[in-house]
């Protein structure tokens, strides 16, 4: 099975409870084991940054699941959660579940970009893939260890 890397992140109501809400309902999806969960880190919002601080951390998930299917099953949590797509893109939001990472595969479909497509500018997304796995290497980018020392002295 694949190992794929998702990224969890909430900065409305009880953050902390939404994430581990959503790591709950990953772990009880028959096509999904949950291997590892990095611990949950506050930070700055990126984009629209007129907003309350993130909780965010990744899992790592083994799945029977292809991407798009897998990618699927992330945005029905989160619209079970009571994630609404309504507010200004990067803007606030209940939970945040990302496909960070699907093993080495790299996918380019339209509405699914694998590795995420801006991984590799994200501190709040490197430094829980880097707690989960050290080693890892971001196809296309480089590793992770990498990635986050060149944005921590930028």
């Amino acid at each position: 099975m694949p190992r794929a890397y998702v990224g969890l992140g909430s900065n409305l109501g009880d953050r902390e409870h939404m994430i581990w809400g959503a790591i709950h309902m990953l772990t009880f999806s028959p096509e999904v084991d949950v291997a590892a969960v990095s611990s949950i880190r506050e930070t700055e919002p990126v984009g629209q940054v007129d907003q309350p601080r993130f909780l965010n951390a990744a899992a790592a998930v083994d799945t029977e699941l292809a991407p798009r299917p897998l990618l699927e099953l992330l945005l029905a949590i989160e619209s079970e959660l009571g994630r609404t797509r309504d507010g200004p893109r990067f803007g606030p939001r209940t939970i945040d579940l990302d496909l960070l990472l699907y093993g080495q595969e790299t996918v380019h479909e339209p509405g699914l970009t694998v590795p995420h497509p801006r991984l590799h500018e994200r501190q709040f997304a490197l430094a829980p893939l880097a707690e989960l796995d050290p080693d890892l290497v971001v196809p296309g980018q480089g590793p992770v260890q990498a990635l986050l020392a060149g944005l921590q002295f930028s």
